[in-house]
C-alpha cells in the first residue's frame, strides 16, 4: 500500500531524514518509534506532502504522490495531529464536514457518515453542536479520529495522536482506538515516542535515530533478537514489561504444563503474559483457564506457574 524508496530531507545541511527505505502492507500498522528529533515526524509528513522531500520516492497504493496534486492527495489519506489540531471557531459537526464537503458529498451522505462514526466512537449527537473548548481532552481525541475518518480513506497518519491526554485517559482511548473496526481496515502510519503505546499498537515497528532506520520489525523481533546494541539499549529501561506484554499464552501452549480445576474463570490463549497476570488481581483469583478457541482446548495457570513458563520460552524458545 505505501512503499518508501531511499526518502530523504534535508534541512540546510542537517539530514533530518537519511535515504530510509520501507513499506507498509495493506492493513497493516506500522509505529515510527525514535529519539527525538530522529525524523519521524518529518518521515510521516513527507508521505501526504506536508513537507517536501529532498530525495526519493513515495507512492501510496502503486501511486507516486509527488505526481500527484497535494489537497487532493490528502483528501484521500486521513491525518490525526497531535493536540487534535482542532479548529476553535468550528463545531464538532462542522469539523466532521470539512473533507467531505470537500468531496462535494450531498448533506445526507455527510449526515448519515457522522451518524455512524459518533456511534462507533462513543460520542452523544448532542455532541454535534458543540465547540472544542466545551470538550474534554479525550473528547476532543475522538472528533480528531472522526475528522480524519470521515471519508473513509484507505491510509490514516497519526503523529503523536494521544500525546497531550493524561496517562489513565491516553490508555483507556489507546485500548478503544485498537479495537475500532474503522481502523482494523486501515493502512495505519503511527509516530511516537512512547515505547509502550508503540508495542501495544503495531503490527510492525520501525525504530530510528538520526535520520536512520536501525531496525523494522515485529514488537517481538525488536525485543528478542535486536539488529544491534542501539536496539536493545533503547528498550532496556521497560524491556521486562514490554516481554511480559508481547510473549502470549499460546506462544506458552506447547512448553507449559499446568495442572488444577476446571472451574475458574477463563481468558483467551492470545492474550498476553501481563494481561493473564492483571486478570488474576484482578479478580483475585489463584488460577485461571487458558481457552484456545481454534482446538477448544484448555489449560489452568497459577501465577508462579505462568512466570516460570515465562521465562523458560524466554531462555529457550524465544
Amino acid at each position: 500500500m505505501i512503499v518508501v524508496e531511499h526518502l530523504s530531507k534535508h534541512f540546510g545541511k542537517t539530514a533530518a531524514v537519511d535515504d530510509i527505505s520501507f513499506e507498509v502492507k495493506e492493513g497493516e500498522t506500522l509505529v515510527l518509534l525514535g529519539t527525538s528529533g530522529c525524523g519521524k515526524t518529518t518521515t510521516l509528513k513527507m508521505i501526504n506532502r506536508l513537507t517536501e522531500p529532498s530525495g526519493g520516492r513515495i507512492s501510496v497504493n502503486g501511486k507516486d504522490v509527488l505526481a500527484q496534486n497535494p489537497d487532493r492527495l490528502r483528501r484521500g489519506i486521513g491525518y490525526v495531529l497531535q493536540n487534535n489540531g482542532l479548529f476553535p471557531h468550528y463545531s464538532v459537526a462542522e469539523t466532521m464536514a470539512i473533507v467531505p464537503k470537500l468531496l462535494k458529498w450531498g448533506q445526507t451522505k455527510i449526515n448519515e457518515r457522522t451518524k455512524i462514526l459518533l456511534e462507533k466512537l462513543h460520542l452523544p449527537e448532542s455532541y454535534l453542536s458543540l465547540y472544542p473548548n466545551e470538550l474534554s481532552g479525550g473528547q476532543q481525541q475522538r472528533v480528531g479520529l472522526a475528522r480524519a475518518l470521515m471519508a473513509d480513506p484507505p491510509v490514516l497518519l497519526m503523529d503523536e495522536a494521544f500525546g497531550a491526554l493524561d496517562p489513565i485517559t491516553r490508555a483507556s482511548i489507546r485500548r478503544e482506538f485498537k479495537n475500532l473496526d474503522e481502523l482494523k481496515r486501515k493502512t495505519i502510519v503511527m509516530v511516537t515516542h512512547d515505547v509502550q503505546e508503540a508495542f501495544e499498537m503495531a503490527d510492525r515497528i520501525c525504530l530510528m535515530d538520526a535520520g536512520k532506520i536501525k531496525q523494522i520489525g515485529t514488537p517481538a523481533e525488536l525485543l528478542f533478537n535486536p539488529a544491534d546494541a542501539f536496539v536493545a539499549s533503547f528498550l532496556d529501561d521497560q524491556r521486562l514489561q514490554l516481554e511480559l506484554k508481547t510473549v502470549s499464552l499460546n506462544d506458552l501452549w506447547d512448553d507449559a504444563s499446568f495442572t488444577g480445576e476446571k472451574s475458574v474463570p477463563e481468558i483467551s490463549a492470545a492474550s498476553s503474559i501481563w494481561e493473564a497476570v492483571s486478570f488474576l488481581q484482578k479478580n483475585n483469583l489463584k488460577q485461571v483457564c487458558i481457552h484456545q478457541p481454534k482446538t477448544n482446548s484448555w489449560k489452568l495457570v497459577n501465577a508462579e506457574e505462568l512466570m516460570h513458563a515465562f521465562f523458560t520460552h524466554k531462555k529457550f524458545g524465544s
